[in-house]
């Protein structure tokens, strides 16, 4: 995707105030492929929120994890340490547990490597989150050393 300009970047924020679900939906995905990011982070937030319909959140939760960027992650990290509800909580556990780009090597590594940078984000619920899911992944020697014992 192109990089947006400031009209369609005003635009992009405009309708994500839109009482349509599909309209917001494709303003998350424009402004999370933003990069003027830092400029949009709130309007991002409140969409990766959104009280009104569970694709809003989806779809901009996995637009911002295929930046395959740091703080395309801390968006949704950010958003699932402060979500308050359960469908919010869900959907972005979802994005964040069900990337396939980190079912490869190259984007296992990458996660693991943002993930560490973000246990010492100045946000606690940032850092936390980050925390928590590096104790989830066990380190790619493990995974190694088990495969070579099952062989």
């Amino acid at each position: 995707m192109e990089p947006l300009g400031d009209q369609e970047l005003s635009t992009a924020i405009e309708s994500a105030a839109s009482p349509s679900w599909s309209v917001r939906g494709a303003a998350g995905r424009q402004l999370a492929s933003s990069d003027k990011i830092e400029e949009v982070a709130d309007v991002l937030h409140r969409l990766l929120l959104d009280a009104q319909d569970t694709w809003v959140i989806q779809e901009t939760a996995e637009a911002l994890l295929e930046r395959k960027d740091t703080i395309g992650l801390r968006c949704v990290l950010l958003a699932y340490s402060q979500a308050d509800t359960h469908d919010a909580v869900d959907h972005l556990g979802a994005a964040l547990d069900c990337d396939p780009e980190w079912m490869t090597t190259e984007g296992a590594d990458r996660l693991i490597k943002q993930l560490r940078t973000l246990a010492t984000d100045e946000d606690p619920g940032v850092r936390d989150e980050a925390l928590q899911s590096l104790a989830k992944l066990r380190p790619r020697e493990e995974w190694a050393h088990d495969s070579e014992t099952d062989s």
